[in-house]
């Protein structure tokens, strides 16, 4: 399974998760008001018991809904038309209470509406709830024209949570369980994208010596045969090719190594001036066996007398090399110019092909890092892909920039700009 793959799987799985989530926060709302409403019900029913007990509504036909009132969350109120005496009162709420599981801690008090005053209160401790058995503050009062009986409890929201201690639990490791399959597929995601990153650079890496090796290896077999000493043309082409191609290897071994020591940090140059002609001309001499190999056509180009560029010399021609090396390797039947000139403020350099072009929509990645641009066979064109990187690296040492201009089918243009000053 590709990166690619996995990340779409990774965004869809964060997708559902987060779904899940607030479903799950959605019931444990509902499950709280449930509880709330279970809660609020009981407590009706156990003043409905408290007034058949004790007989305190002289009009038996008045309906629960009069007689029963809710000033806040934590109260409740109840018409008495005879204020009960604290013991009994207290005795039948407490029963009351047990019968319909209403099992937390409650503050009673009786109110007298001509006194404008409580008549007494009473705190009624409940070993389920936790609590310790201590009265809370006085109770509020109510003005009403009439007398009532005031039932508060302290610790209601508390109650109703603690109803709710499965939903919570089982909630909570949900949670966790969410929360660590994420952590572990981002995990796998990230694991997965450098072990792809390492496999085909690995894949690169090994092809990319592989050819240059073999040829050596046959090279230096024929310089074995005693033979070779009587043919000194024969002798000195393929003495030529072992030097090309230990050139090659050596240039693509500084390459990856440059490219890592330089991650994250500015590129150490040492600028000098230097003549663009004979940069450019050596950076050709660099890559003629491949020229020749290719049969490629160079056309060199200058729009100003003045060559001169202050730079880096090692580095610049190192970016022109490996311009010139994907032109060379990119195109058929190899066409290439090399432009030089000045642009207001900066001097440029152009590696123009007629190679296969780059799409649109990969010339945004082109400098990453082990990026290569699909071409249908991953080791049709054999490479690291480090070479655009190491060049904008290069550029971006000297404070310049690079523009790309590429159509698939018709060629590419790598235009380098040095500022002048």
């Amino acid at each position: 399974m590709r990166s690619s793959t996995l990340k779409w799987i990774l965004l869809s799985t964060t997708v559902l998760i987060a779904l899940i989530v607030m479903v799950q926060l959605f019931w444990l709302k509902k499950v709280y008001s449930f509880e709330e409403k279970q809660f609020h019900n009981n407590v009706v029913k156990s003043i409905r018991g408290v007034f058949e007990d004790l007989e305190m509504n002289d009009n038996p036909a008045m309906s629960l809904g009069q007689l029963i009132d809710n000033p806040g969350n934590n109260y409740f109120l109840f018409k008495a038309d005879t204020i009960p005496k604290k013991d009994s009162l207290s005795y039948y709420m407490r029963q009351e209470f047990e019968d319909f599981d209403v099992l937390t801690d409650c503050m009673i008090g009786a109110y007298n509406a001509d006194s404008n005053r409580y008549v007494y209160e009473e705190y009624l401790p409940s070993a389920a709830s936790g609590y310790p058995a201590q009265q809370p503050n006085s109770l509020p009062i109510f003005a009403k024209k009439f007398d009532h009986i005031i039932l508060y409890f302290p610790h209601r929201s508390n109650y109703i949570i603690s109803e709710m201690n499965f939903w919570i639990i089982s909630s909570v490791a949900l949670f966790i369980t969410l929360i660590g399959l994420a952590v572990s597929l981002f995990y796998f995601y990230r694991q997965k994208f450098l072990s792809e990153i390492q496999k085909d650079f690995v894949n690169n890496f090994t092809h990319e010596f592989k050819t240059p090796l073999a040829v050596m290896k046959i090279a230096a077999d024929v310089l074995a045969q005693e033979s070779i000493l009587q043919q000194p043309n024969r002798l000195e082409r393929y003495t030529a090719i072992i030097k090309n191609q230990t050139e090659h290897l050596q240039n693509q071994v500084s390459r990856l190594l440059k490219a890592a020591s330089s991650e994250n940090r500015i590129l150490p140059i040492e600028k000098e001036d230097i003549n663009a002609e004979l940069l450019i001309e050596q950076a050709l001499n660099k890559v003629q066996p491949l020229i020749d190999q290719r049969n490629a056509k160079i056309e060199l180009k200058s729009e100003s007398s003045d060559t001169s560029v202050f730079a880096d010399k090692a580095h610049l021609e190192l970016a022109v090399v490996n311009l010139l090396e994907n032109a060379l390797k990119y195109s058929n039947n190899p066409h290439i110019v090399v432009e030089t000139g000045k642009d207001e403020n900066d001097f440029f350099i152009s590696i123009k092909d007629n190679g296969i072009g780059i799409e649109k929509k990969y010339q945004k990645n082109i400098f990453k890092k082990f990026y290569r641009v699909p071409t249908g066979d991953v080791h049709n064109v054999k490479g690291f892909g480090l070479g655009l990187n190491f060049v904008k690296k290069i550029i971006d040492a000297h404070n310049g920039k690079i523009k790309v201009n590429s159509l698939p089918g018709i060629g590419t243009e790598f235009r380098l700009f040095i500022p002048v000053n």
